[in-house]
C-alpha cells in the first residue's frame, strides 16, 4: 500500500470516527443531581482526559463526599437517631449492567469507591451494614473512622432536646417523645384497634421532614469520549433516619439506572417513597420506547406523584444523544451539566 493510500485511509477514519472518539465531538458529558459544580467539573476533567465514564463517576461523587455537599453527601452529616452517620452508594456501568453498591455502610467514608470495589471484586450487586464496611477496608479503603462530625453530633443534641421531633415513625407510642417506642395498636386482624386501610389509593408520605438539606443524594451519569455510559450516587441518607434504613441512593433502577444503548437517569428526593417506583428505571425504558428526556421524566414523577401528592423529589436525564432534561415535584430542582461546547459547568433550573 503506497505512502499516499496509508494517509487516505487514516483521514477517512478520523473523519468516520470522530477523530478516534467516535462521536463527532458530542462526547463526554457529565450531568449531575443539584448544583454541585465541583463534582462534575471533577468528573468532567477525568472523562475530558480519556477515562472511561465509570471512571469519571468515581471522581466525580468521590469529590462530593469530600466536600460533604450540602451536608448530606459523603461523612459529617445527616445522623441517625443514635447520633451515628452511614453512607449508601451506588454505581453502575451501562455497557456491562454491572451494578455494585453498599448500604448503611459504617465507618468507612468513601461511598462511591466501596461501590465500585463491590462492582470489581465481587459476584454481588449490594454489600450492607458492618460487613460492607470490613469488606471495603479488607478491599484497601481507609477506615475503621467515625463518620460523625462536630455539626451533625451538634444537630443530633438539638434535635433529642426537641423530643426526637420530627421522625421517621408512625403509629406508634410515645408520639412526641424519644422512645423506645411501641406500636400504637395491636396489629392481627381481629383486633380492630388499628386504623383502617387505605383504600382510596392516595396515601401521605413523611416529605414534610425532606428538605434541600436533610434528605439529598449527589446522582451524577457521565458519557465518556467513547460513548460508554455510567452512573453513581452518594448519600448519607434522611437525617434522624431509623437507625438500618436504607433509602434508594444504593438501589439500582431508583436513584440511578444507565444502559448505554439508551441514556441514564439520577434522582433525589424522599427515597422511600421514590425506590418503590423505580424512576430512574422507568424513565430509561421509556426512552426506550422513544420517549424525549423531558417527557420521560415528567411521567416518572407524575407516577409517583399521583400516589404521593405530597412527596418531594426529582429525576434527571440524559439519552445517547446527549440531550437532558429534569422533572420535579415538591420543590424547584436544579441540575449541573457540562459538555464538549459548554466553558464550565452550567446550572439548569426546573420548576415543579
Amino acid at each position: 500500500m503506497s505512502i499516499k493510500l496509508v494517509f487516505l485511509f487514516i483521514l477517512l477514519s478520523s473523519s468516520v470516527l470522530g477523530n478516534g472518539d467516535g462521536n463527532s465531538g458530542k462526547y463526554p458529558i457529565v450531568v449531575s443531581t443539584w448544583p454541585f459544580v465541583d463534582a462534575v467539573r471533577a468528573a468532567w476533567r477525568v472523562a475530558d482526559g480519556g477515562f472511561s465514564a465509570v471512571d469519571a463517576v468515581v471522581e466525580g461523587c468521590s469529590t462530593c463526599e469530600e466536600l460533604r455537599c450540602d451536608g448530606t453527601v459523603g461523612p459529617g452529616g445527616s445522623p441517625d437517631e443514635n447520633g451515628e452517620t452511614t453512607i449508601d452508594a451506588l454505581i453502575m456501568n451501562g455497557a456491562t449492567m454491572e451494578v455494585g453498591a453498599v448500604a448503611a455502610m459504617r465507618f468507612v467514608k468513601d461511598g462511591i469507591r466501596a461501590a465500585r470495589l463491590v462492582m470489581q471484586h465481587t459476584e454481588h450487586t449490594l454489600l450492607a451494614g458492618e460487613k460492607a464496611s470490613a469488606f471495603a477496608i479488607a478491599m484497601g479503603l481507609p477506615g475503621p473512622a467515625n463518620l460523625s462530625s462536630a455539626e451533625s453530633m451538634d444537630k443530633w443534641t438539638k434535635w433529642r432536646e426537641n423530643g426526637c421531633q420530627p421522625n421517621f415513625w408512625k403509629n406508634v407510642v410515645p408520639v412526641d417523645g424519644c422512645g423506645p417506642y411501641q406500636p400504637k395498636c395491636n396489629m392481627g386482624p381481629s383486633e380492630g384497634e388499628c386504623p383502617a386501610s387505605n383504600l382510596m389509593g392516595v396515601t401521605e408520605s413523611g416529605s414534610s421532614y425532606v428538605g434541600l438539606h436533610s434528605h439529598d443524594t449527589i446522582s451524577m451519569a457521565v458519557i465518556d469520549k467513547m460513548g460508554h455510559v455510567a452512573v453513581g450516587t452518594s448519600t448519607n441518607g434522611a437525617t434522624f433516619k431509623i437507625p438500618g434504613r436504607v433509602g434508594d441512593g444504593p438501589i439500582a433502577g431508583s436513584s440511578a439506572y444507565a444502559d448505554e444503548e439508551v441514556g441514564a437517569c439520577g434522582a433525589t428526593g424522599d427515597g422511600d417513597i421514590m425506590m418503590r417506583f423505580l424512576p430512574c428505571y422507568q424513565t430509561v425504558e421509556s426512552m426506550r420506547q422513544g420517549m424525549g428526556p423531558e417527557l420521560a421524566a415528567k411521567d416518572a414523577i407524575s407516577r409517583i406523584a399521583r400516589k404521593f401528592p405530597d412527596f418531594v423529589g426529582a429525576v434527571v436525564a440524559i439519552n445517547k444523544n446527549g440531550e437532558h432534561a429534569g422533572a420535579c415535584h415538591g420543590w424547584t430542582f436544579k441540575y449541573s451539566v457540562r459538555s464538549p461546547e459548554m466553558e464550565d459547568v452550567k446550572v439548569f433550573t426546573v420548576l415543579p
